[in-house]
């Protein structure tokens, strides 16, 4: 008995659940890149010692990094629930202002595990830059 000829399914996706997992991807790695941080020798003390990098750690660079941080968080929702139109438009800007910051970030001493993920980081944004800049079409 001959079985029939199978193919795997394919679901489409939609372009708002793209983007919601390429923010959540982009999420992880910025938090364990963070956290991975802590085991560079000397961080600790540094931090300790109220710096980071060439920050003085305040009550404004922990606003910053903060504000900064909160972006890509609200994008995962925000790319699930604003209208195309304008999501489209929040997804271009907060990608592409997001490519230099990761970058900045390898200013100074910068270990291979910075620089992966500085990388792929990248690749996302430029993922989220892609699916939003060629958000599918209908006729009106």
């Amino acid at each position: 008995m001959n079985k029939p000829e199978t193919t795997l399914e394919e679901i489409q996706v939609n372009v708002k659940v793209k983007l919601a997992f390429l923010w959540t991807s982009f999420m992880f790695l910025y938090l364990y890149v963070d956290h991975f941080h802590l085991y560079m020798p000397g961080k600790i003390d540094s931090i300790l010692q109220g710096k980071v990098f060439v920050f003085e750690i305040t009550q404004g660079f922990i606003f910053t990094a903060l504000s900064l941080a909160t972006i890509p968080m609200l994008m995962i929702f925000l790319s699930v629930s604003l209208k195309a139109k304008s999501n489209r438009l929040v997804n271009l800007i907060a990608a592409t202002f997001h490519i230099p910051y990761m970058l900045f970030n390898l200013a100074g001493e910068a270990w291979v595990h910075m620089v992966f993920a500085a990388a792929v980081e990248v690749v996302l944004l430029v993922l989220i830059i892609r699916y939003a800049w060629k958000w599918p079409r209908i006729e009106a």
